[in-house]
């Protein structure tokens, strides 16, 4: 999770956060560079003779700086399509679930089991146990199988919501009456907090998210238990 004062992304818990990391690390350094060489050109221009108009009237000038910049897209395009294509791509999930927002809470659906459903609301702040955090818990978690491919139903029952994960690089748009899905790999276990990332009311910051990660047998474990409690 986020800690106080921190600087950049959560540690990657998902093989497309990782990429994405990589995506801001490599567009970064691109705008470094970039900043670096107009920072020298103005420098440039002011003390020395740069300026002459026969130098900026350069043929030679302007197809530099025209095809500099086409160069420069492509070299951010590419990854960023590529990492587009990975994000969309679902291939033969391991286990689905449904995740339906509500004002203001989450309910979740395991639609490979009979009956295996819970709603999920914010733990208050009065009711909070020692390590744990504010806005942050919530009474029921989503536990999914740690390394398993999992794929994620989003909707909506009353307005807008967003089922967001930032540590694995998941932000879903939750639309009454549509069904949008995602799908992600938890590459070690832990608990992943997240929040609705879309302004649905009053309420709107009291909507937490819980994915806890767990290795597979005792998620089968855990989904027993939960059906033999309903």
């Amino acid at each position: 999770m986020a800690h106080p004062s921190q600087l950049g992304f959560q540690d990657a818990a998902s093989p497309v956060m990782e990429e994405l990391i990589h995506f801001h690390d490599h567009t970064l350094m691109i705008v470094f560079m970039i900043s670096t060489l107009i920072l020298y050109i103005i420098t440039a221009m002011v003390s020395t003779k740069l300026t002459n108009k026969y130098i900026l009237d350069s043929q030679e000038i302007e197809i530099v700086w025209t095809i500099l910049p086409a160069i420069i897209l492509i070299m951010i395009a590419l990854p960023s399509l590529r990492i587009l294509y990975l994000m969309d791509e679902i291939n033969d999930p391991h286990l689905t679930i449904k995740a339906m927002g509500h004002q203001w809470y989450w309910s979740y659906e395991y639609t490979d089991y009979e009956n295996l459903g819970f709603d999920s609301y914010m733990v208050h702040t009065q009711d909070l146990t020692p390590g744990q955090f504010r806005l942050l818990e919530t009474d029921h978690r989503m536990v999914v199988p740690m390394e398993s491919p999992i794929r994620v139903l989003v909707s909506a029952e009353d307005v807008l919501h967003s089922w967001a994960i930032p540590a694995l690089g998941i932000k879903m748009d939750a639309v009454p009456g549509r069904l949008n899905q995602t799908a992600f790999i938890i590459s070690r276990p832990g608990v992943y907090y997240g929040q609705c990332s879309e302004i649905c009311g009053a309420n709107h910051s009291f909507m937490p998210i819980m994915v806890e990660a767990i290795p597979l047998e005792h998620f089968e474990a855990w989904s027993s238990l939960m059906l033999e409690e309903a």
